[in-house]
């Protein structure tokens, strides 16, 4: 297991763990850096009629360690392995990780999980098992942290997933000076 004290030293500088093919661990800065703009925040016309129906009911932190596998299973030769896991789960239980599920009846229909620093949430991964889920979780997740305050909103790299929320790239000396500035406002996630 990554020490907490280890993973939260490098989240605020930065860096962030990945498993790679080979079982060892590998330590990303990525330049130019994926960040969702929490005040840009643009939710497809279609998301917004699955909103309204109230198809899934959201929790937060219920089943942290459930949506980490989910995640994991999502593809194979994942980045998430055993040892990511217990880390992000170590974090969770020291109150900084969290999970936002998206739940039809008793089955965890999607979710996504991150890290949560300051002003500062730094996405992780996300998955659905029923349509529309994981987006679901992360509308309530912009919603939630527009709400506290937070003022950053990492996703590592931009996606196509991601752009389609208004996911962009900066170069990584902007990162770090947005992390900075972050890190440093009070904001709680529960």
């Amino acid at each position: 297991m990554i020490d907490p004290a280890l993973l939260v030293r490098a989240y605020r500088e930065g860096i962030f763990p990945m498993a790679l093919e080979d079982g060892d661990l590998g330590w990303f800065s990525p330049d130019p850096r994926g960040i969702l703009p929490i005040e840009g925040f643009h939710a497809p016309a279609r998301l917004m009629r699955t909103l309204r129906k109230a198809a899934f009911d959201v929790r937060i932190d219920t089943a942290f360690e459930d949506v980490m596998r989910a995640c994991a299973k999502r593809d194979e030769g994942s980045w998430i392995n055993d040892e990511i896991v217990e880390s992000y789960t170590a974090l969770y239980r020291l109150g900084l990780a969290h999970s936002v599920e998206a739940w039809q009846g008793n089955e965890l229909a999607g979710g996504l999980y991150g890290v949560h620093l300051g002003g500062a949430f730094f996405g992780e991964s996300m998955f659905h098992h029923v349509t529309d889920a994981s987006k679901v979780a992360l509308v309530t997740l912009i919603d939630r942290l527009a709400r506290r305050g937070f003022l950053l909103l990492d996703t590592q790299w931009v996606t196509p997933h991601l752009q389609q929320f208004g996911a962009i790239e900066i170069p990584r000396d902007e990162y770090l000076r947005r992390l900075k500035q972050a890190i440093k406002k009070d904001c709680t996630f529960q």
